[in-house]
């Protein structure tokens, strides 16, 4: 077992073994933590009003999007194998349609008060909303594209971060 922390240089979730390792935050302080995370869909125009009027084969598509996002959040630990199961205390999936553009923009928000941060939960809830976007799409247009999954911000902790900045 190893015993160094998270804040020796290097990939923090690789030992000095070289093995994948879960990063020890036991000695961290725990403060509130915030992360912003976004998807971005193309389709065709057609396809994002059909999304927008909640009338494609499968209905609403918003709904259950926003809704897988906010379990995948929950999830996240399950999915991601060295990720810490985190008590969230908050997670929002918000979805703009643009039909003009043709665009779908996911949103995802989630917070906590803990040792380590929200980026994975915010990053899970995006992408598995861009999928249930996709998901209930395709029978529209296999040509969907999921362009970028994206941390767009996270604050708490030692080091904040904001895209662009």
């Amino acid at each position: 077992m190893s015993s160094e922390s998270a804040s020796e240089p290097g990939l923090s979730h690789v030992g000095a073994d070289g093995r994948a390792r879960m990063v020890d935050v036991g000695a961290k302080p725990v403060t509130a933590r915030r992360a912003v995370a976004s998807a971005r869909l193309r389709m065709s125009p057609a396809t994002a009003a059909a999304v927008k009027r909640a009338d494609g084969p499968k209905g609403d598509v918003v709904g259950p999007a926003r809704l897988a996002g906010v379990m995948a959040a929950k999830r996240t630990s399950d999915l991601i194998p060295l990720c810490h199961p985190l008590p969230l205390s908050y997670v929002d999936v918000a979805v703009d349609v643009d039909p003009e553009r043709g665009l779908v923009s996911i949103t995802a928000e989630a917070r906590t008060a803990g040792p380590t941060g929200v980026e994975m939960e915010a990053l899970t809830a995006a992408g598995v909303a861009a999928l249930t976007v996709y998901d209930m799409v395709k029978g529209v247009e296999r040509g969907v594209v999921i362009e970028e999954i994206a941390l767009v911000e996270k604050t708490g902790g030692k080091a904040p971060y904001r895209r662009g900045a």
